[in-house]
C-alpha cells in the first residue's frame, strides 16, 4: 500500500562526459551496491541558481571544474525514487550535461565509467553489438506477441523503428531514448523488473533470469534513462552544434577529432568524408605545427575555429547513423 504525499524535493543530477582513449566516460556514484550519476539536493537558500547549485555540487562531490555545460531535461515520474512509496516527498530532478576532461577524482566511490557499459547496445564502433539479435530482438518480439491487434502491430512498428530487425544493417543513433524506453516498457532490462518489485511486490518475468547482466549496468533510480537522453542530445547536436571540440584538447590531429566524434556517436565514420566534412564547414585551422604518432609521419595539428560561431547559426558534422561497414 503506498502513501500519497504532496510535497516535493528539487534535485540536481549530472551527466559529465569526457572522452579518453577514444573511451566515452561519465562520473559515476557507488551507492549502496547501486550505481548512479552524481546528484545532490538544490539549496534554495545558498544557490543563487539551478546551473550555480549543480556546479557547487560536482565540485564538492568530485572537485572538478566543469567546462560545457546545458540543461538536459526535468525528470519527476511519480516513485522514480523509492521512498515516495511509503510517503516520501516526489522527487523532481533538472538534469544537466557537462563536458569536461578526464582528470583524477580524488573522492570516496565516485568514479570514471565507460558510457557503453550501461547501454552497450549502443555502441556500433565494432559492428552491430549481438546483444540485439541475441537477447533485445527476442525479448521485444515476445513482448509485441503478448499485445492484441492493432497495439501488436504498434509495438512490432516501434520495434523496427528503434531497433530494426534482424536483416537490418543500420540504427539512428540518435534514438537513444526512444531504444531504453522501449527496453523499459518491455521489462527488458532490469530496472523495469526491479521497479515493479517496488511498487506492486510481483517480479517481471519477461525475461531470463541473469540476462540483465548482459544487458548493461543496471542504475539507481531512472539514471541510465537520463543517460539515454543524453546521449541522444549529444548525438543530435553533433549536426548542428560543434560540442564535439570541447573533449578534446586546444590542439589536436583530426584523427583524434575524428575517434571522439566516433566515441559519441558509436559509430565507425568513413576518414575521407569526414575530413572533407570538416574541411567544407571551416571548422578547423592548421596551427603550423605537427605531432609524433605510433606509426607513419607526424601528424599535422588543428585548433578549433571558434569564430565560425558567429559566421552560421548552425555549425556541426552530421547527424550519425550506426551502421555495419561504415568506415
Amino acid at each position: 500500500m503506498t502513501k500519497e504525499s504532496n510535497a516535493a524535493v528539487i534535485n540536481l543530477t549530472g551527466v559529465i562526459v569526457a572522452v579518453t582513449d577514444e573511451v566515452p566516460r561519465i562520473l559515476v556514484v557507488d551507492h549502496q551496491d547501486e550505481c548512479m550519476l552524481p546528484n545532490g539536493q538544490f539549496d534554495p537558500a545558498n544557490h543563487a541558481s539551478l546551473e550555480e547549485g549543480f556546479r557547487e555540487l560536482i565540485e564538492a562531490q568530485a572537485g572538478l571544474d566543469l567546462y560545457y555545460i546545458e540543461q538536459l531535461y526535468t525528470f519527476g515520474n511519480r516513485y522514480r525514487d523509492p521512498s515516495e512509496i511509503g510517503g516520501g516527498p516526489r522527487v523532481i530532478s533538472i538534469a544537466y550535461i557537462a563536458l569536461t576532461h578526464e582528470s583524477p577524482v580524488d573522492a570516496e566511490h565516485i568514479r570514471w565509467a565507460d558510457w557503453y557499459r550501461c547501454l552497450p547496445w549502443e555502441d556500433w564502433r565494432d559492428g552491430r553489438p549481438a546483444i540485439i539479435k541475441d537477447i533485445i530482438l527476442p525479448g521485444l518480439e515476445h513482448w509485441a506477441q503478448r499485445a492484441q491487434n492493432p497495439r501488436r502491430k504498434n509495438r512490432r512498428e516501434r520495434i523496427n523503428v528503434t531497433f530494426g530487425n534482424d536483416n537490418d544493417i543500420e540504427m539512428d543513433a540518435v534514438l537513444s531514448l526512444e531504444r531504453f524506453e522501449l527496453l523499459y516498457e518491455a521489462g527488458v532490462v532490469m530496472e523495469a523488473q526491479r521497479d515493479d518489485s517496488v511498487i506492486s511486490g510481483a517480479s517481471r518475468n519477461d525475461i531470463g533470469a541473469g540476462q540483465s547482466g548482459e544487458m548493461g549496468v543496471a542504475m539507481a533510480s531512472d539514471h541510465r534513462r537520463i543517460l539515454a537522453t543524453a546521449l541522444g542530445r549529444l548525438r543530435g547536436k553533433l549536426a548542428y552544434r560543434p560540442v564535439v571540440f570541447e573533449l578534446l584538447p586546444g590542439e589536436f590531429t583530426l584523427l583524434q577529432l575524428q575517434r571522439v566524434a566516433e566515441a559519441l556517436s558509436g559509430a565507425k565514420i568513413h576518414k575521407q568524408n569526414f575530413r572533407r566534412l570538416v574541411a567544407n564547414a571551416d571548422l578547423v585551422e592548421p596551427v603550423g605545427r605537427t605531432t609524433a604518432v605510433s606509426r607513419g609521419r607526424p601528424a599535422e595539428l588543428f585548433r578549433f575555429r571558434r569564430e565560425v560561431l558567429g559566421e552560421r547559426l548552425t555549425v556541426g558534422l552530421s547527424r550519425p547513423i550506426m551502421r555495419i561497414g561504415n568506415t
